[in-house]
């Protein structure tokens, strides 16, 4: 799929997905079913996952849930609640394993244990016990803060006010679900729109005695903050709750392999018709907790859990029209205009098409029928066309030679690693204003990884587009908030609320300025290596310099994560004088703090390059563990280096004769995990 075509099906998501939350969390009012509200939210976080370029300050991977009520007290969580990375096939499972094994370095197919939990689609809450007392309750909220809606919680007779057992941990976070049976919900059916609404709806009264009026139950399956740990493995814990008083699910299971995962999840699919509560998948949990600590996290998910999401639901409908969108990064995307269809509840009426070799390989023409799924992995996507029901005067799809935006001729760039031509087809935007592109640059710099500008989404981006009012990122710190006070669906207080919030912007830390601007092929990880490598926005402000800069350039090939595709990308964006002159001017709107390094630790002011395999953990690893420990990791030798890690699996013979020549410390295994426990 281009990567225009999939920018453009997250962001309107991401929309889609923002409204249902401001629907359900801010007035009470649902207007769809809490099945279809979790598909969109996962086909987000499935996007995230697969395009790791995709983010977007709306995103549940950071959101979590929705910002706190200001009818309730807002208080941290001792330890966020994070959300899931989704699965959506077996396929997507054995991924997951893979990734965990590699990152543990493990050799054997059998050796990862893990905890399956029907996932129940309810209202996730925190309940915090401190010497065996029910003492605070909180809402999901962001992940990050919650609403304290202890004494709502406190109505739920599922949920124990004091807990008298020796072996309870004398603090104790205990995440769970709150949700209501399907045989309660048809008591109550007429004054909710389904069984999530209804348990949210609950949860956030003013007044516990209308809570207490609602059939609420909980289910105990996490925790967050423990003193002191009395449980090695998440089985282990969930049989301890049960033994504390705690309402646990019937169907969890311990399973090892890819077999036992695929048939269990099968059998509960199977069962799920009959069960007396809505869900929507299982989440598989890594069983040692031992190992999920090694794990960590990636950006706001566990790598040691994923959820893995039930089967998805198709229909077929009529493509009227294909268009062409253009992305930030030049990516033509062709979008499928279907006469509208309801697919589990939700409206679909675009449908993507991926790339042009995904057109010619489906044949899909403009009135064809088509078989359109919605699922977590791209959705809603053409699966296949119907050709019994084709007319017979239609004609292939022409894919545009121009660039529908700016003309420019468009190109199929060759791709170094896979020694073929890119599916995707771009915009070179030889001279860079192409308006699409520009237009979507201004997305991502406002973008949730990026400034952060709360309430700045797609739909305000394209009003003040059209009204001229913006062109390039250093404009929206020159807007006329008296004019968007006058604009229709404006008013002083929206205006003043958005003008706080581009404010509050300006603070920015180094790695997001560099992340904002939008430069090709610098990611996220990518930014964050620059940022090191800078460490402040004076250095940075060097590689505008053309002699500055190729010194620069060749230093960072040496620097791990960064190659020859980023330092081009990086020689192609600062050599065009108008993006010098917008980057200047934005810094100059800015306030970019320095880059924060970790001073101290192990490898603090030291540099480590590693090749061969390690046999007791991956590199993935070894390297997160140097950061860690205030050390940068360097990809290339030279006498900047400080230690080359050598494993014992296939070390490459050029980087430690060179090490050895260069006089650098050459550590091998026993050595490096000897440093690793001084």
């Amino acid at each position: 799929m281009e990567k225009k075509e999939i920018e453009i099906i997250y962001i309107k998501k991401i929309n889609e997905l923002k409204k249902h939350d401001r629907a359900y969390f801010e007035h009470d009012n649902p207007i769809i079913s809490d099945k279809v509200y979790d598909e969109i939210k996962q086909e987000i976080l499935n996007l995230e996952k697969k395009y790791k370029y995709l983010k977007n300050k709306n995103s549940p991977s950071e959101k979590v849930g929705y910002k706190p009520s200001s009818k309730f007290a807002k208080i941290n969580h001792s330890v966020p609640m994070l959300s899931l990375a989704n699965a959506f096939s077996i396929e997507n499972i054995e991924d997951f394993l893979k990734k965990i094994k590699n990152f543990l370095n493990l050799k054997n197919p059998d050796t990862i244990t893990l905890s399956a939990e029907p996932k129940i689609d309810g209202i996730s809450a925190s309940l915090k016990y401190i010497n065996g007392n029910f003492s605070l309750g909180l809402s999901r909220g962001d992940g990050k803060v919650g609403e304290d809606i202890t004494n709502n919680l406190k109505t739920i007779k599922d949920i124990p006010q004091k807990i008298n057992k020796a072996d309870f941990p004398k603090i104790l976070d205990i995440r769970g679900e709150v949700y209501i049976s399907k045989s309660d919900f048809k008591k109550i059916s007429k004054k909710f729109a389904n069984p999530r609404n209804a348990a949210g709806g609950s949860l956030r009264q003013k007044d516990p005695n209308e809570t207490k009026k609602i059939p609420l139950k909980f289910v105990a399956y996490g925790f967050g903050d423990v003193e002191k740990r009395n449980f090695e493995k998440q089985s282990e814990y969930l049989k301890l709750l049960k033994t504390w008083g705690f309402n646990t699910n019937s169907l969890n299971k311990v399973v090892s392999t890819i077999n036992d995962i695929e048939k269990n999840h099968k059998e509960i699919e199977t069962q799920r018709s009959t069960i007396d509560y809505d869900l929507d998948g299982l989440v598989y949990k890594v069983d040692s907790i031992k190992l999920q600590n090694r794990l960590g996290f990636v950006s706001n998910s566990p790598r040691w859990a994923i959820a893995h999401k039930f089967s998805a639901e198709k229909g077929f409908s009529i493509i009227k029209n294909i268009e062409i969108q253009v992305g930030r990064t030049g990516a033509l995307t062709p979008v499928a205009k279907i006469e509208p269809i309801n697919i589990g509840g939700v409206v679909v009426s675009n449908a993507t098409l991926h790339n042009e070799d995904e057109i010619i390989r489906k044949d899909i023409r403009i009135s064809d029928t088509v078989c359109i799924q919605r699922a977590g992995d791209v959705i809603p996507q053409v699966l296949y066309v119907d050709k019994k029901k084709r007319n017979k005067n239609s004609k292939k799809f022409n894919f545009p030679d121009y660039c529908p935006s700016c003309g420019s001729k468009t190109v199929k760039e060759f791709n170094y690693s896979t020694k073929k031509k890119d599916a995707v087809t771009r915009c070179p935007d030889p001279k860079f204003d192409c308006k699409q592109i520009l237009r979507e640059k201004l997305k991502h710099f406002v973008s949730k990884d990026a400034l952060n500008i709360d309430g700045f989404g797609k739909k305000i981006i394209q009003n003040f587009w059209d009204l001229n009012m913006i062109k390039y990122p250093a404009d929206i710190f020159k807007l006329d908030f008296k004019k968007i006070s006058n604009l229709d669906g404006w008013g002083s207080l929206s205006a003043s609320n958005l003008e706080k919030a581009i404010k509050k912007s300006k603070e920015i830390t180094l790695d997001k300025f560099i992340f904002s601007i939008g430069i090709r092929h610098i990611g996220q990880e990518n930014a964050k290596t620059l940022a090191r490598y800078f460490l402040n926005i004076n250095k940075f402000e060097e590689i505008f310099d053309k002699e500055k800069r190729k010194k620069i350039l060749n230093y960072l090939l040496e620097l791990d994560g960064i190659g020859e595709t980023q330092v081009n990308s990086l020689e192609i964006f600062f050599s065009n004088t108008s993006n010098l002159k917008n980057v200047s001017n934005l810094i100059k709107k800015l306030n970019i703090d320095d880059f924060k390094t970790i001073k101290s630790g192990i490898f603090y002011g030291k540099t480590i390059m590693f090749t061969g395999g390690l046999s007791k953990m991956s590199r993935a690893e070894a390297k997160a563990l140097v950061e860690k420990e205030g050390g940068k990791i360097l990809g290339t030798t030279s006498k900047k280096l400080d230690y080359l890690v050598v494993g014992d699996s296939k070390p490459t013979i050029k980087k430690v004769d060179k090490a050895k020549q260069l006089k650098i410390k050459i550590l091998d295994e026993n050595s490096w995990y000897g440093l690793l426990n001084r």
